[in-house]
C-alpha cells in the first residue's frame, strides 16, 4: 500500500487526517464517481451563475467573507508575530496608524520540480521554521491572503511544515513518497502484481465516473476519491482562517479545436476555487458554484429541477486539470510522451490505453468540464454554444505564473509573491517568459478588469542579461502612487550563490526522486529564499530578511494616514534588490555561478560508472599493463624453456 496520492498529472494532494474524522462517504475508490439527477437549488433564490461585468466586479461572497475573518482574527497577530514593532525594518510602526497590504503567492507550474520547489521556498517564509524565522523571512507565509499555483505546483492541505509535508512523519502523515515512480510504481515491469493492482484502481474508479455518463481522460487518476474541493471548508484548519484562500489556474482549448501547440493569449483562462469556478476574463466573466460543477447548464437553468450534479469536484480532478499537457506531449502513433522515460512512457500508455478501451467518448487529451456557461455572452464568449469544456494546463498560453487571479482588480492586492520554479531555459531555470507573457495579457485583453504589471524587463534576454532571473528582485518599488500596481517579489529558481553545483533544475517530467534528493533539494530551495544574494560575491546578503519585510511592507507605508519616508535602512534594501528600468542591474554581478544540474544521489550502475570513470579508467590502464606483463612474461618463459 503506498503511503501516500501517486498522482499521474505530477499533482500532490495532502489533508491532515490527524485533525479530520473519517467519512463514511469516502471509503471507496468508486466514491470518484459523482451524484447526477440530484435535486438542484432554487434558482430563484440561489442562482447557480453569477455574472458581473468591468463596472461592477465582485469576488464571491464566500471568498469575501473568508478573507474578511482572516484579516479580523488572524491577521493582526501574525503580522505582529513576523514584524513585531518594525525595528528590523528600521520603522517604530507604534508611531503609525497602518492597514496591513493584502499579499498572495503566486506558485508556477513544472511537475515534481515544481512542486518541490514551491515547498522548499515556502518553508523558507514559513514562522514555525526557525531558521527561517531567525532569518527575518520566516512569517511571510502566516500573512498571506492568497496562494495561486498550475499544474505541478499546487496543493492544498492542512498545512503541517513543508518538510513534514513531503517526508512526512512516519505513520501519522506518509508524506508524498517520490521514491516510487508515478507511472510505475512498482518498476518497469508493467505486469507486477503490484502495478496490475495500482492500474486496476484508475480504471475501476475512473469508469466508475464513467457510468455517470461523465467521462474524462489523461487526468481522471482517481487518487483521493471522495475528497472535494468545496469542501475544503470543514477542514479545521480553514475553519479557523488559518490558511491562504487557494486558487487554481487552468487554460481552456476552444472545442473542436483540436490544438496541440500553445494557446494565444485571447484563450480563456478559469479559476477553480472552493467556492467558485469562474473566469473573470472580460469575454465571460462569470462564475459557477462550486459545489454543483459538472451540472449542464443553458442561460444558467438546469434542464429540469433534478438535473443537477455533485461531487464532480473531486480534488484529484481538479489539479489534474491544472496540469493537463496531455494535449501538447501526448504522440499515440510513435507511442512516445516528449520529455518522458520510456519505462514511465509505456507505464503510461497502457494505462491510458486500457482506459480507452472502456471509457472514451470524447476528446482524450483534455479534461472534459459539462458547461455551465453555455449561452452566456454569445458575442464574446469562444464557447458560448457548446455542451463541454476542454480545460488544459493552466501554463498553455505561457503563461507559467498563475498570477491571473492576483491582478484581479477586485481582490485589490498590495504585493504579490513569486516562487519561481519554472523551467524555461535550456539548464532548466526560468529567464522572464511568464512574467512578459502575463504582463502582455494584462494590458490589452485585461486591462479593464485586472489591474497592470510592473515594471520589468521588456524581453526574455533583457531578463537574462540584467540578473533578475537569477536572484531575488523586487519590481514595482516606486509606483507613481501606491495603488498604481502592486509590488511583485520574485524569488527564482537558481544556481547556488556559493558556487555549489545545482540540484534544484531537475527535468519538468522527472517522476522518480530519490529521498536524499528529496531532503537536499528542499534545504535548497529554501536557502535560496532565505539568503538574497550580495553583488559581485558568492555570499549571502545577513540582511535580507530585512530587506523582504521592507518589500512587503512598503504599500502600507505608502497607505499609511498619514504615510512616512522610507527607512534608511529600507532604502538601501531597495538599492539593492529593486528593479530600476532606468538604472537595470547586470548579470556580471552573480559571479562564479553553475548552471548545469549535478544529481547529489545517482543511482544505478550507470550512475556508479559516471561517477568512478576515472578510477575505472586507471583501473583498466592498470589491467591492460598486467595482462601486458603477463604476455610478455609467458613469451619469455617459453623462449627460455625452448633454449
Amino acid at each position: 500500500m503506498f503511503r501516500a496520492f501517486l498522482l499521474l498529472s505530477s499533482l500532490l494532494v495532502s489533508f491532515s487526517v490527524q485533525e479530520t474524522p473519517p467519512d463514511p462517504s469516502q471509503d471507496s475508490i468508486t466514491d470518484y464517481a459523482p451524484q447526477v439527477n440530484v435535486e438542484c437549488p432554487d434558482i430563484s433564490k440561489a442562482p447557480l451563475i453569477r455574472t458581473w461585468d468591468t463596472k461592477n466586479q465582485s469576488i464571491h461572497p464566500q471568498e469575501e467573507e473568508y478573507l474578511k475573518k482572516r484579516a479580523e482574527q488572524v491577521l493582526p497577530q501574525a503580522w505582529n508575530d513576523w514584524l513585531g514593532n518594525g525595528s528590523r525594518m528600521g520603522y517604530d510602526l507604534s508611531d503609525h496608524n497602518i492597514s496591513w497590504p493584502k499579499i498572495g503567492l503566486a506558485l508556477p507550474g513544472g511537475g515534481l520540480r515544481a512542486a518541490l520547489f514551491a515547498a522548499g521556498s515556502l518553508s523558507g517564509l514559513d514562522a514555525r521554521n526557525e531558521t527561517a524565522k531567525n532569518a527575518g523571512t520566516g512569517g511571510l507565509l502566516q500573512v498571506a491572503s492568497y496562494i495561486s499555483g498550475l499544474s505541478g505546483s499546487m496543493y492544498f492541505n492542512d498545512f503541517p511544515t513543508l518538510h513534514d509535508l513531503v517526508l512526512g512523519i512516519g505513520d501519522n502523515l506518509g508524506g508524498w513518497a517520490l521514491d516510487f515512480d508515478f507511472a510505475t510504481p512498482d518498476g518497469p515491469n508493467l505486469f507486477s502484481t503490484q502495478n496490475q493492482a495500482w492500474f486496476g484502481s484508475l480504471l475501476w474508479s475512473v469508469r466508475s465516473k464513467a457510468d455517470k455518463g461523465i467521462n474524462f481522460f489523461t487526468n481522471d487518476t482517481a487518487h483521493g476519491a471522495g475528497q472535494l474541493w468545496s469542501k475544503t471548508s470543514q477542514i479545521p484548519s480553514v475553519q479557523q482562517f488559518k490558511t491562504p484562500f487557494p486558487i487554481i489556474v487552468a487554460d481552456a482549448r476552444p472545442v473542436g479545436s483540436n490544438l496541440t501547440t500553445t494557446l494565444d493569449l485571447q484563450a480563456t483562462v478559469y479559476e477553480i476555487t472552493p467556492v467558485e469556478f469562474a473566469s473573470f476574463d472580460p469575454s465571460l466573466s462569470a462564475g459557477m458554484n462550486m459545489t454543483y460543477a459538472g451540472t449542464h447548464l443553458s442561460n444558467g437553468f438546469p434542464d429540469n429541477g433534478t438535473a443537477c450534479v455533485t461531487g464532480f469536484d473531486q480534488v484529484g480532478f481538479m489539479m489534474g486539470t491544472s496540469a493537463s499537457l496531455f494535449n501538447q506531449i501526448l504522440d499515440f502513433a510513435g507511442n512516445a510522451i516528449q520529455g518522458w522515460s520510456q519505462s514511465d512512457t509505456d507505464g503510461l500508455l497502457y494505462i491510458l490505453g486500457e482506459q480507452l478501451k472502456e471509457v472514451r467518448t470524447r476528446a482524450d487529451d483534455v479534461a472534459n468540464w459539462p458547461n455551465p456557461f453555455k449561452g452566456i455572452n454569445p458575442d464574446t464568449f469562444q464557447d458560448a454554444n457548446a455542451a463541454w469544456l476542454e480545460l488544459i494546463d493552466g501554463s498553455s498560453n505561457l503563461e507559467n505564473i498563475p498570477y491571473n487571479p492576483l491582478f484581479i482588480k477586485s481582490r485589490g492586492l498590495d504585493v504579490i509573491v513569486t516562487i519561481e520554479g519554472s523551467a524555461d531555459d535550456i539548464h532548466n531555470f526560468p529567464n522572464g517568459t511568464g512574467n512578459i507573457f502575463t504582463k502582455e495579457r494584462l494590458s490589452t485583453i485585461l486591462k479593464d478588469t485586472h489591474q497592470p504589471f510592473p515594471p520589468i524587463p521588456s524581453s526574455i534576454d533583457e531578463f537574462v542579461s540584467t540578473g533578475v532571473n537569477g536572484r531575488a528582485t523586487f519590481f514595482g518599488c516606486d509606483p507613481p502612487n501606491p495603488s498604481a500596481y502592486p509590488m511583485v517579489i520574485y524569488l527564482p529558481n537558481a544556481p547556488p550563490i556559493n558556487g555549489d553545483d545545482p540540484i534544484t533544475n531537475t527535468a519538468t517530467f522527472q517522476l522518480v526522486y530519490t529521498l536524499k534528493h528529496v531532503s537536499l533539494f528542499l534545504d535548497s530551495a529554501q536557502k535560496l529564499v532565505i539568503e538574497g544574494f550580495t553583488p559581485n560575491a558568492n555570499t549571502p546578503d545577513p540582511n535580507f530578511g530585512a530587506c523582504l519585510q521592507c518589500a512587503v511592507f512598503d504599500r502600507a507605508r505608502m497607505k499609511a494616514t498619514p504615510s512616512f519616508d522610507r527607512s534608511d535602512i529600507c532604502k538601501k534594501c531597495f538599492q539593492q534588490y529593486c528593479f530600476d528600468p532606468e538604472n537595470p542591474p547586470s548579470r556580471s554581478e552573480l559571479p562564479n555561478r553553475k548552471f548545469d544540474f549535478v544529481d547529489p544521489d545517482p543511482q544505478g550502475l550507470a550512475s556508479f560508472f559516471s561517477r568512478n570513470k576515472f578510477k575505472f579508467l586507471g583501473g583498466v590502464i592498470g589491467l591492460v599493463v598486467l595482462i601486458i606483463l603477463l604476455v610478455v612474461g609467458l613469451w619469455v618463459y617459453n623462449l627460455s624453456m625452448l633454449f
